[in-house]
């Protein structure tokens, strides 16, 4: 999961655009995004511990899945340049190792005095959601976008 980049400056929004991203969860995902964080619960690493919870298996840590909303903003939509300000965050039900995520991030609405967007997220896992909210973040406009080809993949 290395999504495109797609490099958008504030003009470009509009009310109604939409991206989305997939990512099946691995147990390694699990496991480095524990020693990242160092959220060691069990219920994330234990599969004997996590049997006896009401999930019955092992589960993903909420905010990984909330990480994925933070790649669709910072590669795809806004994409490269997008500064977060604030995220609401809903958990629904769990998101269990070997689950495919769907993130949905739908542009709700624009401020232009600020170069700033809502955003509405939805994580879903067969359909059913399992994590939504809304990010507000700040868009550089098209001008202050000028990225150094460089520094982009494969450049």
């Amino acid at each position: 999961m290395t999504p495109e980049l797609r490099i958008l400056g504030f003009e470009d929004l509009a009310v109604g655009m939409s991206d989305r991203l997939e990512k099946t969860v691995s147990s390694s995902d699990v496991v480095g995004f524990a020693e990242i964080t160092g959220d060691r619960n069990p219920i994330h690493l234990s599969e004997h511990f996590a049997a006896r919870t009401p999930f019955g298996t092992r589960i993903a840590h909420g905010l990984y899945t909330a990480g994925l909303i933070s790649a669709v903003l910072g590669t795809r939509l806004p994409g490269p340049g997008a500064i977060y300000m604030s995220q609401t965050l809903n958990f629904r039900a769990p998101v269990r190792i070997g689950d495919t995520v769907v993130v949905e991030v739908c542009v709700a609405e624009l401020f232009p005095e600020r170069r700033r967007a809502r955003l509405a997220c939805t994580c879903s896992v067969d359909g059913e959601v399992v994590l939504d909210g809304e990010a507000l973040v700040k868009v550089p406009a098209r001008a202050d976008l000028a990225i150094d080809p460089r520094l982009m993949p494969g450049g």
